[in-house]
């Protein structure tokens, strides 16, 4: 099996650090998020934590591209508040990301380990969802 190397984008990680720095404070925002859209542009969201488990800064970010008339991403990335650097979307994100966008490149890893993956890669034998798909058609 051979794989795709994609190079990583540092645009994208800065511009999650700066809004992760400049937006993220205090204990409602924590994550910061930041998608390539395919014609380039760079959309960027926070999370909105609340101990019923509101949503993540990616999950955010999809609807705030969605509002600004992006439906396709190319690449994302998430990255803490405090310098934490970047932060692999959880579980649930991983399934919406796949859902959304199934070619979608995310970029992962810490200190001299960070690399471009795809979804897919996160999210193996993963389930699809198949309602969703159907519009396609």
């Amino acid at each position: 099996m051979t794989t795709q190397t994609v190079p990583v984008d540092h645009e994208l990680m800065a511009a999650a650090a700066h809004v992760a720095r400049t937006r993220c404070q205090g204990d409602n925002h924590t994550m910061a998020a930041a998608a390539r859209a395919r014609d380039g542009r760079i959309i960027t969201a926070v999370n909105a934590y609340h101990f019923t488990g509101g949503p993540c800064a990616e999950l955010v970010l999809i609807g705030t591209a969605a509002a600004q008339g992006v439906y396709e991403l190319d690449t994302i990335v998430a990255v803490g508040d405090r310098n934490r650097g970047v932060v692999p979307p959880c579980g649930r994100c991983r399934q919406v990301l796949l859902d959304y966008f199934p070619a979608l490149n995310v970029i992962v890893g810490e200190d001299d380990r960070i690399r471009t993956v795809r979804i897919t890669a996160l999210l193996p034998e993963s389930y699809v969802w198949a309602d969703h798909q159907l519009d396609d058609e």
